[in-house]
């Protein structure tokens, strides 16, 4: 088994990657950056685990594809490109220019992603498409309003596919945060990386939420 993890970190990416892993997949990172896909891969090889770096901006068209082509089909897509916006708008204050920037790798990064490795799976009647995005793709958060627009867009596309390609073998799950991505959370890089593993493998389902959006609006109205 080949696994794609797109828009990997130290956190998250780390996590699916180690998860999927441990299971016997190979796994291919990609991120911007080669000193820090360098560190990543160095720590699972300690770990046994097979890794691959390559070097890709998720926002712009030809780098990913071309790091998707080098990789070559894989089984599982994970992307985890929803936070790659380089600044988060309130509601009222968004541009143009803000909106376009988290749509540009919450959304264009990701129907990139698909296109590049959904004929491969298609051909084999078998895969998994998995996408990471935050609870504002779910309820709106005005705080958040350049990132809610895009991740919405997110979900309802990842959504759109998990019905279309439901009969043709190939498994879409989303995961919504809905908590702070930190150890001890619902939402620990280890809790996200076991419910991309369930839905990889129950493949009952096409979305779990993590964390609790009660609790995220309560912890904003206290804001000063």
């Amino acid at each position: 088994m080949k696994t794609a993890i797109i828009g990997a970190g130290p956190g998250i990416g780390l996590a699916v990657a180690r998860r999927f892993g441990k299971e016997g997949s190979e796994v291919s990172l990609v991120a911007r950056s080669q000193a820090n896909l360098a560190a990543l891969t160095a720590r699972l090889e300690e770990e046994g685990l097979r890794a691959t770096a390559h070097v890709a901006d998720l926002t712009d068209e030809t780098s990913l594809v071309s790091a998707l082509d080098r990789i070559g089909p894989v089984d599982v897509l994970v992307y985890n490109g929803a936070g790659a916006a380089r600044s988060h708008t309130p509601v009222l204050e968004v541009t143009r220019q803000s909106a376009q920037d988290a749509f540009d790798g919450a959304v264009l990064g990701a129907v990139t992603a698909v296109r590049a490795v959904l004929p491969g799976m298609l051909e084999r009647g078998a895969g998994t498409l998995l996408f990471t995005s935050g609870i504002s793709a779910v309820h709106p958060l005005p705080f958040l309003g350049n990132i809610g627009i895009a991740v919405a867009g997110l979900r309802n596309y990842v959504l759109s596919l998990a019905e279309v390609l439901a009969e043709r073998g190939i498994h879409v799950g989303h995961v919504p945060i809905a908590a702070a991505v930190a150890d001890g959370s619902p939402a620990s890089p280890q809790a996200v990386a076991e419910t991309h593993w369930s839905l990889h493998t129950a493949r009952d389902r096409h979305e779990v939420i993590l964390g609790d959006l009660a609790t995220i609006q309560a912890a904003i109205h206290e804001l000063p």
